[in-house]
């Protein structure tokens, strides 16, 4: 089954904060892997409880699955995308 990606309008400004190859390459994995198999990710505890991420080195793609939409909430270095 193939999952719709849709992106908040403020993953733009996430993507701008980083370096124009490693944006290319997350937004890559991101159409690649989420499209198919969003659920493959582990599932976030805490204030963010129920939302997922994806691992890419030091950057860290939150998104949530709906329906059949996955909705890409924030994307950024793993110190910072939690706050």
């Amino acid at each position: 089954m193939a999952y719709n990606i849709q992106y908040k309008k403020s993953v733009a400004k996430d993507l701008a904060r980083i370096g124009k190859p490693e944006a290319r390459q997350l937004l890559d994995k991101i159409e690649k892997e989420l499209s198919s198999h969003p659920d493959r990710y582990p599932v976030l505890q805490g204030p963010l409880a129920g939302l997922r991420k994806m691992r890419m080195g030091d950057y860290r793609v939150v998104y949530a699955i709906l329906d059949n939409d996955v909705l890409i909430l924030r994307i950024g270095n793993r110190r910072e995308v939690y706050r």
